[in-house]
């Protein structure tokens, strides 16, 4: 895990996403009340905890299992004057010791798939108070004449993934009504993802080479880019935006 740490640890973010995607989504769970909860689950470096601290006056716990992106975080919110509002936790997301109903937002960045969307969203529902909001992405196929070698990449990484329309489903399944949804714009995925973690990966193959674990380990995130240059018009990131039903 070791080199896996190494690919991600000082970029921009860890995933897809942008601060304008973000702030769309937010303005989508409307006003919240001064001093509201909130819960940002596998937060990694924490560019969208700062947009939420920015964007409301509620207080925030940011969740992630590895330490070093927390203090990079806990770094960023010092020097925007934010530090008060952000906690940064190191946790488990499967493991979330809250009381129930402790937050009246919950969300979540290209992270859910860690434990399931399904999972995730029967998990989180019981931390949130009656009314409260939960926000994820999650990847979602776009189309539905899928190209075979995608559907068998994907089948291999995450074979739950399926349509919009199939979490849309989920969601309900599990308590909640949807108030929007939209899919991530390619440049989401590239200008502050993609674009810097191909570079790092260029980097790391000369400090690697000759070690086959962690030249395997480069290859296949070349080859996650590679399938997102070819077929992004097949499938991306969707926000989901929810709220927890009686």
């Amino acid at each position: 895990m070791s080199i896996f740490w190494e690919i991600f640890s000082g970029l921009p973010q860890q995933g897809p996403g942008s601060d304008e995607a973000t702030r769309d989504a937010l303005r989508a769970v409307g006003p919240l009340p001064v001093g509201a909860r909130i819960l940002d689950v596998g937060c990694g470096t924490g560019r969208q905890t700062l947009v939420l601290a920015q964007g409301t006056q509620g207080h925030i716990t940011a969740v992630d299992i590895h330490g070093p992106f927390l203090e990079e975080l806990r770094r960023q919110a010092d020097a925007a004057g934010l530090g008060e509002r952000i906690t940064a936790l190191q946790a488990s997301m499967s493991e979330l010791d809250f009381p129930d109903e402790s937050f009246d937002l919950i969300w979540s960045e290209g992270a859910a798939y860690i434990m399931g969307f399904r999972a995730a969203l029967t998990a989180w529902r019981r931390l949130l108070r009656h009314g409260g909001f939960l926000v994820v992405t999650e990847v979602s196929w776009l189309v539905d004449d899928l190209p075979e070698e995608l559907r068998a990449y994907w089948a291999a990484n995450y074979p739950a993934i399926t349509s919009i329309e199939g979490n849309l489903q989920k969601i309900t399944d599990a308590g909640y009504r949807t108030c929007k949804h939209f899919v991530l714009p390619e440049s989401a995925w590239w200008d502050g993802y993609y674009v810097p973690l191909e570079a790092r990966v260029r980097a790391l193959r000369q400090k690697y080479a000759g070690d086959s674990e962690a030249e395997a380990e480069l290859d296949e995130t070349e080859k996650e880019i590679d399938f997102y240059r070819r077929y992004s018009h097949a499938y991306g990131y969707v926000f989901y935006v929810m709220q927890k039903s009686a």
